[in-house]
């Protein structure tokens, strides 16, 4: 058994800038990645795109992942690839990890950092009647045969979903020489980025189905074509709307799960809209010492976004670790008091026009003069030209933010300070109202 100050779970593009940020210290830090190299999904997305906000420049994903792998290789953290955590203790603070050539291990921590992403939604996710036949991929899994694997996937291609997944493949398989027939959105608005949508749909004059979805898959061995459907607004068919696709190929792009498995394991708190982890402004859990960040948490829009939130959960694990040490010299009955402190929360809320929020609470520190600038992420569940997004401090109203082109598949960040908000603050509420 090894002992670390802290243990972050995943090496993407959260778990890589989380070590990095921890390892700034002389503290013991300890990575861990399932796969056979550190970069997460970064290293299947080929294309350009990443590292706008972060770099000022647009890299591939390789190329962004590059940078932070050169930072960790450059630092005092411990690599350990080709090994998943199957277990997390709480109460012990130790995991047990099964490595491919070392075999079981176990590792105790001071401070634990959640970086496991997330993973897409299958046919099942979907309920699509028909057979099973050859020819249907996620989006990501097609990612990865062609910019991996080097095969090709099929020549007629249908493509379920406008996540931002999907709307990239439908690209990617036109260059590779493919024909995308459509893409099919059951909603009435793509769920993905409006420059990809741009960049990936329009450009190659690829047709978007708007309250559309696949009802049929058909064929036996491999899938000779689907039929699809508008449907109405409770998202049900509409009898006489069906149109028969020939396809050898459909792409599912229906949606991402935070991977949270050994978090419900451990018993941390689950968010039921973020489906991750309930994290307060320092993406720490309900758990004391547990800190989750990236996609894991709940599902970004852009990887820079992820890297920040990482970063920031690096930071905080660092200082939780150095507060643990310190707290651990004062007497049994002035910890107790220090702790209840230190758990007293404010609770954030939302309005029907919101899809989610993160943080989902606050934590109020001993000198909330001294907390750092933090941001509440919110999305939208409607698109909406101009709307106003008013903040509530126990119901009265506190702030408001302005903002353009509000869409679901773009999050908002609005900036904030504990340290502004009243002593005697318990909730805040987000409200928006179209302009």
């Amino acid at each position: 058994m090894k002992n670390y100050d802290v243990i972050v779970i995943g090496g993407g593009p959260a778990g890589l800038s989380a070590a990095f940020e921890a390892s700034k210290s002389e503290l013991k830090v300890l990575l861990i990645e399932r796969d056979k190299c550190l970069g997460g999904i970064l290293n299947q997305c080929i294309h350009t795109g990443f590292g706008v906000q972060i770099f000022k420049e647009e890299l591939t994903g390789p190329e962004y992942a590059e940078r932070y792998i050169d930072l960790i290789e450059q630092s005092n953290a411990e690599v350990l690839l080709n090994s998943m955590v199957v277990e997390i203790d709480k109460v012990d603070r130790k995991i047990t990890v099964m490595s491919e050539y070392q075999g079981r291990l176990t590792f105790t921590y001071t401070a634990l950092i959640l970086a496991m992403g997330c993973r897409e939604r299958s046919r099942g996710s979907v309920i699509i009647p028909g057979t099973r036949p050859a020819g249907v991929f996620t989006a990501g899994a097609a990612q990865y045969y062609t910019n991996i694997m080097g095969d090709k996937i099929g020549e007629n291609i249908f493509i379920l979903g406008s996540g931002d997944i999907g709307l990239i493949m439908a690209r990617r398989m036109t260059l590779e020489g493919s024909k995308v027939l459509g893409v099919a959105e059951i909603q009435s608005f793509s769920s993905g980025l409006n420059r990809n949508i741009v960049q990936c749909l329009e450009d190659f004059e690829i047709p978007l189905y708007l309250n559309h979805t696949v009802v049929e898959i058909h064929g036996d061995t491999r899938i000779e074509g689907v039929t699809i459907s508008k449907v109405d607004e409770n998202y049900k068919p509409i009898e006489g709307t069906q149109q028969y696709i020939s396809c050898d190929t459909l792409l599912l792009s229906v949606g991402l799960i935070p991977e949270n498995e050994l978090t419900r394991a451990a018993g941390i708190s689950i968010d039921g809209k973020t489906k991750g982890p309930v994290i307060n402004q320092e993406m720490e859990t309900n758990v004391k010492g547990i800190f989750a960040c990236g996609n894991v948490a709940q599902v970004h829009d852009l990887v820079d976004f992820v890297t920040l939130e990482g970063a920031r959960a690096g930071r905080n694990a660092l200082k939780y670790v150095l507060r643990y040490f310190q707290n651990r010299n004062l007497t049994i009955e002035k910890e107790s008091e220090s702790r209840k402190e230190l758990n007293q929360e404010i609770g954030i809320n939302i309005s029907n026009q919101f899809l989610m929020v993160s943080p989902q609470v606050l934590k109020r520190e001993l000198l909330d003069v001294s907390q750092e600038d933090f941001q509440v992420m919110l999305r939208v569940s409607n698109p909406m030209e101009k709307g106003k997004i008013i903040m509530y401090v126990d119901g009265v109203k506190f702030k408001q933010f302005d903002k353009k082109f509000l869409t679901p598949g773009e999050s908002i960040h609005l900036k904030l300070s504990l340290s502004t908000l009243p002593n005697t603050a318990n909730n805040l509420m987000f409200e928006l109202t179209e302009v």
